[in-house]
């Protein structure tokens, strides 16, 4: 009998140690693995790039007529170092704020973040609403946030600011219960052994301890890597670090990653993909449907790193940013919404407000955004699109973002056990009549109001 039970429970043992699927080194067996559910469900998140280029938090505008991606602040470095098209604007400012005998590791002792408090940080992230926050840990120019070995004398302990800003801030947005993951350049402007020639050692030497430390340190929900633009995925031996993190990191069953693992991969490989002011590298996203989760990254003005130079104009308002988030969550999406620390340590208090604004709007109106899928019948959004659709088990979400003044259609549901405006105790009045709801607009007054910018329509039971 004793032996019975033995094998018996050698049996479960052994399912259990190869019951979870192992994941293999090539794209087809790292794709099959399903996105973790927590991210279709999030729906929003914050981004944050902050490192030296916060210092001079410089770069041109929409203003100066340049293109989306010559207004980012974060890639002062190499714009001001090498021949561009924007590399006047660059090289002018330098000189004129601090000399051309100042160099880019210089802003080392100008990265203080004296000000900085990373619980006011996560309080302000969970009052706006986010599931989700997104650190650099390190861009383009090699500077790590975190003690990494790897980045001696170049990372926030041992220069600069003296202190694991990445550890800190990690601790205070998981003590909010908010999902915490981690930017990761995979290029390095100027590490001399990124090129062609010594790509392997940059990898075995640099890259893989350095992200490997990341993940066994800090318990990432999400690795969010960038950067992958000059090699091919094979080159950069992407599915090997992925099929570690997949089967053997403290994470695998857990994490999820982008799609931005080599210069092939954008929309085809990897967890998620991702848009970037709804551009696909230099592709316009706004019309594509997506057959995995999907999410639009973008800053709040026309930078990702702080940038001085923008103006109010620069920045999107409050209502935009909310028709933004209703816009990507009913194609099936998640907003990224950036924003750019000062080098002092503290958010800029337009983004404070802008964060804040979406947040109470969430308050209000989560439960047709968290949680959420696109409706498979719901008309294509187009850029006049003012009535949107998501859904949640049988019930349908009609988000408005012009105040009705006239009926609201809907075809394609069942006749709903009930109509209401959420966060108002409001009565809708609503027909049913061959396959069409139409629902009156709500005798809403600018007093009773539930919310700004965008109106949910709850149509529970119609699926």
């Amino acid at each position: 009998m004793k032996i019975k039970y033995l094998f018996l429970g050698l049996c479960l043992i052994s399912s259990g140690l190869f019951g979870q699927k192992t994941y293999q080194n090539n794209w087809e067996s790292i794709d099959s693995r399903p996105v973790p559910t927590w991210f279709e469900d999030a729906k929003f998140g914050i981004f944050i790039h902050w490192g030296l280029y916060s210092v001079p938090a410089y770069s041109p505008t929409g203003r100066d007529k340049v293109g989306v991606y010559d207004r980012y602040a974060e890639w002062y470095w190499r714009r001001w170092q090498e021949p561009n098209k924007t590399q006047s604007f660059f090289t002018n400012f330098h000189n004129k704020a601090f000399g051309p005998n100042v160099k880019y590791p210089d802003f080392v002792n100008y990265f203080k973040a004296e000000m900085f408090q990373p619980d006011e940080w996560a309080q302000l992230f969970e009052n706006a609403g986010a599931k989700y926050v997104v650190l650099t840990s390190k861009h383009h120019e090699g500077f790590t946030l975190w003690p990494s070995k790897q980045s001696w004398n170049w990372n926030a302990m041992d220069v600069g600011p003296h202190r694991d800003l990445l550890g800190d801030l990690t601790k205070s947005v998981k003590n909010k219960n908010i999902k915490m993951g981690y930017y990761y350049s995979l290029l390095e402007w100027y590490n001399p052994l990124y090129k062609k020639e010594t790509l392997n050692e940059y990898i075995d030497q640099h890259m893989f301890p350095q992200m490997k430390d990341l993940v066994n340190t800090y318990h990432p929900d999400l690795v969010w890597t960038d950067g992958e633009w000059d090699y091919t995925s094979d080159k950069l031996r992407s599915t090997e670090f992925l099929s570690w993190l997949y089967n053997d990191s403290p994470v695998k069953n857990s994490v999820v990653v982008n799609d931005r693992w080599g210069k092939e991969t954008r929309s085809k490989h990897g967890g998620f993909y991702t848009t970037e002011y709804d551009l696909v590298h230099d592709g316009d996203a706004n019309g594509l449907d997506f057959g995995k989760p999907w999410e639009e990254c973008r800053g709040i003005a026309g930078s990702f790193g702080y940038n001085r130079n923008e103006n109010l104009e620069d920045y999107s308002s409050s209502e935009q940013l909310v028709h933004m988030l209703i816009n990507k969550v009913a194609r099936g999406g998640n907003l990224l919404l950036n924003i750019g620390p000062t080098a002092d340590g503290r958010i800029p208090v337009i983004m404070q407000q802008r964060l804040t604004d979406i947040g109470t709007w969430l308050k209000v109106n989560g439960e047709g955004i968290y949680g959420t899928r696109k409706w498979a019948k719901a008309p294509k959004v187009l850029p006049t699109t003012k009535q949107y659709f998501t859904q949640k088990g049988n019930d349908l979400y009609l988000i408005t973002t012009e105040f009705p003044t006239a009926a609201l259609q809907v075809a394609g549901v069942k006749k709903p056990v009930s109509v209401t405006l959420v966060g108002s105790n409001v009565a809708v009045k609503s027909t049913f009549k061959n396959g069409v709801l139409s629902i009156a607009p709500p005798a809403v007054t600018p007093g009773n109001s539930p919310c700004q910018y965008a109106w949910v329509v709850k149509l529970a039971g119609v699926l």
